[in-house]
């Protein structure tokens, strides 16, 4: 059986790589990890093999290749359904998969103003309008869904595919010291105790502070 392979970027800046990465550990899928030095030129060229766009994470399974955040989170509901990545329920199933896609295709301004950097914090981080308008849509979302499914994660009591999704968004918001309500606060916390999200910080803590944020950010 061929290895099973996750290439990913810095684990203190790309938060398209903690997407993959946290959706493959919730799936319970057991792979080595591909880590890509992003302020190695090499490595660089590397990285420009796996994708044309330079997207990263890129999951290697059973011979099968599969590059996109969404893509790989929609064949590991495939490959490992127990895991429950997307809720049973229809109608909660469609609402998981379109705030997911709000975030593989929306947010622009959050993404650019505020930057994954776990290592980081900037108390009292002055936080501009275009901004702090995909801040409140972000919190509205997390709002509906706790109120909807009834927490702690965004489809109930077992973390999911939206949770992934949305896991590096948790740790802007403490890097940059974003106000957000108790409930939402309450919810970073349960992102952030995740075992895997542990796991995460550990070693992103760990990175050299040199490698270039701008370069690592897809």
């Amino acid at each position: 059986m061929a290895k099973t392979v996750l290439t990913i970027s810095s684990k203190n800046y790309g938060a398209w790589s903690l997407r993959g990465w946290l959706t493959a550990k919730l799936a319970g899928l057991h792979f080595a990890e591909e880590v890509i030095s992003t302020d190695d030129p090499a490595m660089k060229a590397e990285m420009l093999l796996l994708s044309s766009s330079m997207l990263v994470p890129s999951l290697q399974h059973n011979g099968i290749k599969v590059w996109d955040t969404l893509a790989i989170a929609e064949y590991l509901h495939e490959i490992k359904p127990k895991a429950q990545l997307l809720p049973a329920d229809a109608r909660a199933r469609a609402h998981c998969r379109a705030i997911c896609g709000e975030m593989h295709s929306g947010f622009a301004s959050l993404r650019a103003s505020l930057p994954m950097n776990i290592k980081a914090h900037f108390p009292g981080f002055k936080v501009w309008s275009r901004a702090q308008a995909d801040i409140d849509r972000v919190l509205e979302i997390w709002t509906d869904c706790l109120t909807t499914y009834g927490g702690p994660y965004l489809f109930g009591k077992r973390p999911c595919m939206a949770d992934a999704m949305y896991a590096p968004v948790v740790t802007r918001f403490l890097t940059y010291d974003v106000a957000i309500s108790p409930a939402c606060a309450a919810y970073g916390q349960h992102i952030m105790d995740l075992p895997a999200m542990q796991e995460w910080v550990a070693q992103a803590r760990l990175e050299p502070d040199e490698i270039d944020e701008l370069d690592a950010e897809f």
